[in-house]
């Protein structure tokens, strides 16, 4: 029987090649060193949608490749991305992630680091096994501008006076960069000509953006179950995302001072009345739109493909980006 979720009738689109990158990743999972494998299997195990991995199977796809080096840097991306949330959980204090534990709450916090480290290792060993020079410069310099993103959160965290530019910046550096890396290094990798990479580097890049300012909106009108985490998490942190920040700027004057104060603070003392501010004064309608906006831009991008089913498969994506509720 079909399955009618959307991401999983995109993912049919190369499942045979789905498969082959898991098997890939649970072999370089290997270790003699059980806590490793333990810790590592059991993130890559969590159930995620590994979006990433599957923007080079697509990216590749829509180019006509169809090497094997294809399979190996899906791999990659997925245990660079896997890196980061181990990283990411420790830092954000996190202790749930796709509907269980983090690692850091099973394990400790310096197991769930040194993991991740070992993950990035891993993954930048396996790009040498790929050969290929402007692949690696595509994921090295990913791999710096995603921890410049974090490092300029960080600093943001509980300042309320951060911008809607600085927080482009943050989300295009810790988010969009790997999504731009995927399907750029898929279309290097693949041999086609620069006007294709520029196309599948910009919708990497637009995809990136619409996803997580959708993330950014369901942490105030999403289902905690459905979700994974805990809504109003980045409230709790005191991450001030598009939806606050426009509540600042355009609310009334009591919305205003009511999530400056919850920014600054951190927590969930005021979590309901947040919520209805944030509904009542536009921000979510506003980034609801602008995600719409970054989707589309993604979906025109690939107008210089040509038509494919790994196309079409790649606007559907864009479409479910803006569409979901987890």
């Amino acid at each position: 029987m079909a399955n009618s979720s959307p991401i999983a009738r995109i993912q049919a689109v190369v499942s045979d090649d789905f498969a082959a990158v898991d098997q890939h990743i649970h072999h370089q999972l290997s270790s003699d060193v059980p806590l490793v494998q333990t810790i590592g299997n059991y993130i890559v195990n969590a159930g995620g949608k590994r979006l990433r991995p599957l923007l080079v199977l697509l990216s590749a796809r829509a180019c006509g490749f169809e090497g094997e080096s294809r399979i190996a840097l899906a791999a990659v991306i997925e245990f660079l991305h896997t890196a980061t949330l181990l990283h990411d959980d420790v830092v954000d204090t996190s202790d749930l992630r796709r509907g269980r534990d983090t690692a850091n709450a099973k394990w400790g916090n310096a197991p769930s680091v040194l993991v991740g480290d070992f993950l990035y290792s891993r993954a930048f060993e396996m790009m040498v096994d790929i050969s290929d020079l402007e692949v690696m410069r595509i994921l090295s310099n990913a791999t710096t501008v995603i921890a410049q993103g974090e490092v300029l959160q960080l600093m943001k965290v509980r300042d309320a006076s951060t911008s809607e530019a600085t927080y482009m910046d943050v989300i295009r550096a810790k988010t969009a960069m790997l999504f731009e890396a995927s399907t750029h290094a898929a279309a290097v990798l693949s041999g086609v000509d620069k006007t294709h990479q520029s196309a599948l580097q910009q919708y990497g890049d637009k995809l990136g953006i619409a996803f997580q300012l959708i993330d950014d909106l369901l942490d105030y009108q999403g289902d905690a179950q459905e979700m994974g985490k805990n809504v109003g998490d980045d409230l709790a942190e005191g991450k001030p995302t598009l939806p606050l920040i426009y509540t600042m700027r355009e609310g009334t004057p009591a919305q205003s001072v009511l999530v400056r104060e919850a920014i600054q603070k951190g927590g969930l003392d005021h979590i309901d009345a947040i919520s209805e501010a944030v509904r009542d004064s536009g921000a979510l309608t506003y980034t609801a739109k602008l995600a719409q906006r970054y989707a589309d831009d993604a979906i025109q991008s690939l107008a210089a493909l040509p038509a494919s089913e790994a196309r079409t498969a790649m606007e559907s994506l864009a479409e479910f980006s803006v569409a979901r509720s987890f």
